[in-house]
């Protein structure tokens, strides 16, 4: 019965979804420039909601650019959606945990409204090469980065494919 209950929250956190295009939007990066998420189009994308008051986001941070340095050569891109409401709140958490991959501010959650259904923070969305939602993934406990890279990995075949 442990196993069941276990397995089914599983299932609460992370979703495979019906094929659904993502819808193009075009946000400002902490990288001095914008980013435009149809641009992307023909790698795996991970969009990452995050914001510096959130608790698991400070821990997943480094696991996160982690998988970054990892998969970016081979065709991975990682968005770091911040909703918080300044981008110096944002820049403080980052002086504290910096990445390497492009942060994207979201102050008027705008971007992060096209995904409401899907509550919570963190929120991770997968996207397929062809710019579909594959996967959707709330909150974050120690380990989850691991299903994170099995999709990763998964999505990354099918492009290839």
């Amino acid at each position: 019965m442990k196993n069941l209950i276990s397995f089914a929250a599983l299932l609460l956190l992370a979703c495979t979804v019906q094929a659904e295009k993502i819808q193009d939007f075009t946000l400002k990066s902490n990288q001095n420039k914008n980013i435009r998420i149809s641009d992307l189009r023909g790698q795996v994308v991970m969009l990452n909601f995050w914001a510096s008051w959130c608790g698991p986001c400070r821990q997943e941070m480094p696991l996160l650019d982690k998988i970054y340095a990892r998969y970016n050569a081979a065709g991975f891109e990682l968005l770091g959606v911040n909703n918080d409401v300044t981008e110096q709140d944002a820049a403080g958490f980052l002086a504290e945990r910096p990445v390497n991959f492009p942060i994207v501010y979201d102050p008027d959650s705008k971007v992060r409204d096209m995904f409401k259904k899907y509550q919570g923070i963190p929120l991770s969305i997968f996207i397929d090469c062809d710019g579909n939602i594959d996967t959707v993934h709330r909150g974050y406990k120690a380990g989850d980065e691991k299903a994170y890279i099995k999709t990763i990995k998964k999505l990354m075949r099918t492009c290839s494919a």
